[in-house]
């Protein structure tokens, strides 16, 4: 049980010195750019699937009017 211990402790630290010393980590400015970029291309996909989908039910309604 004391070596479980002691490996659990071990493996926080190098956890800790990843994150801490080893880790790059994006400006603001890079955040906000990145979630940008990925906002749009959100929506982009949103409007694509919602244009497919209208046309789709318009097809089915012309197939299967009522």
């Amino acid at each position: 049980m004391n070596q479980f211990i002691h490996k659990a402790i071990n493996y926080c630290k190098a956890c800790y010195d990843e994150l801490a010393h080893k880790t790059t980590w994006p400006s603001a400015g890079e955040l906000t750019h990145s979630a940008m970029v990925v906002l749009s291309a959100s929506l982009v996909i949103a409007l694509i699937v919602f244009a497919m989908d209208s046309l789709f039910s318009w097809i089915m309604g012309v197939i299967y009017p009522g």
